[in-house]
């Protein structure tokens, strides 16, 4: 049977806990990663956490493998990494994804929406200018 997106998502969810905004800023503090993971007009149209660090979905097993050149020095083993993108699917998949090639500590924060509405702050969308 082919493997549904439906039952990937529950096998992150499974691995990868849910984070609060209030616990995300903790560990921050502590210096763990933001990382925002949506595509690059998703930032230019909806802001940006702060303190957040950008890899686009598409770009994130090579930005967390040291072994391409690729990789992406915030990434790293030891660091707790807390991810992001618009709603939480693709962070809770993401997710998973970095807990398979090593990484220990990894938490899914949701959305952008859930920080901004937890009062985390954030940069506005970029004006496109028309």
């Amino acid at each position: 049977m082919p493997l549904t997106a439906a039952a990937m998502l529950e096998a992150a969810h499974a691995v990868v806990p849910k984070i609060s905004t209030e616990d995300a800023q903790a560990k921050m503090a502590e210096g763990a990663l933001l990382l925002d993971i949506r595509d690059a007009p998703e930032l230019q149209m909806n802001g940006r956490a702060a303190g957040s660090h950008h890899i686009p979905r598409g770009m994130l097993e090579f930005r967390a493998d040291p072994a391409t050149q690729f990789h992406d020095p915030e990434l790293r083993f030891d660091r707790p990494v807390i991810l992001h993108c618009a709603s939480g699917g693709r962070a809770a998949l993401a997710g998973k994804l970095l807990k398979d090639m090593g990484y220990a500590e990894v938490y899914n924060l949701g959305g952008l929406k859930d920080w901004v509405e937890a009062g985390g702050p954030a940069s506005e969308p970029v004006d496109p200018g028309m």
